[in-house]
């Protein structure tokens, strides 16, 4: 694997590598790609503003972000965050990592989606929020250079992703639609899971069996 990709290193220690093994055991090409580009430009980003954070904890954040989508990670009752979060948190305990570095990446991974939370957390947590923003949605997109971004891609192709990640989303939550609740998963399920219709907030406070 290609150690520096614009000017960013990509984490070589004994934690950072079982956990690319991890991924590439468990995960596709689809995510490996994915997540490799999620740190990248979280790691462009955070350089852009001169931040301060752990390359390593944000390469295992990255890298554990959507494992919870595999079978091997999934759950059948907790959203898919949580299960890529409690995987991580597990592999972090066995390299024996502070509980303070362990909760980081806890709530980097359990948080990724979370929009309008993340991006005010610790910086880890924020700069993984905004690696995920720039690569499935384009946001922050002019703030790396066309150089930049085509040098990321080239180490790490997108390769249709804009498509099969939804079908990567559906494939991981269509068990468990019930988890999408209150986040933009549900979005995924409205569009591609037969008969899914999503919960409406309104009709659970007005059907709740309290009498007002």
């Amino acid at each position: 694997m290609t150690k520096s990709i614009a000017g960013i290193a990509i984490p070589d220690s004994k934690l950072a590598n079982e956990a690319a093994e991890l991924l590439r055991e468990y995960g596709d090409p689809l995510l490996w790609n994915h997540s490799h580009r999620v740190f990248l430009f979280g790691s462009l980003l955070g350089r852009q503003e001169n931040q301060k954070y752990d390359p390593e904890l944000l390469y295992v954040s990255a890298v554990f972000h959507d494992l919870g989508l595999t079978k091997h990670y999934r759950s059948p009752d907790k959203r898919f965050e949580i299960d890529g979060a409690n995987a991580a948190r597990s592999l972090l305990e066995q390299h024996g990592l502070s509980k303070e570095s362990t909760q980081l990446v806890w709530d980097a991974i359990a948080l990724h989606q979370t929009i309008g939370v993340a991006q005010y957390k610790e910086t880890v947590v924020a700069l993984l929020y905004h690696g995920v923003g720039f690569d499935v949605m384009g946001d922050r997109f002019d703030e790396l250079s066309e150089q930049t971004r085509s040098q990321v891609v080239s180490a790490f192709p997108r390769d249709g992703f804009k498509n099969k990640i939804l079908h990567a989303f559906l494939d991981g939550i269509g068990h468990k639609p019930e988890t999408a609740f209150g986040n933009i998963d549900s979005d995924v399920c409205e569009r591609y899971l037969p008969g899914y219709k999503r919960p409406n907030f309104c009709d659970l406070v007005l059907q709740s069996p309290w009498n007002n």
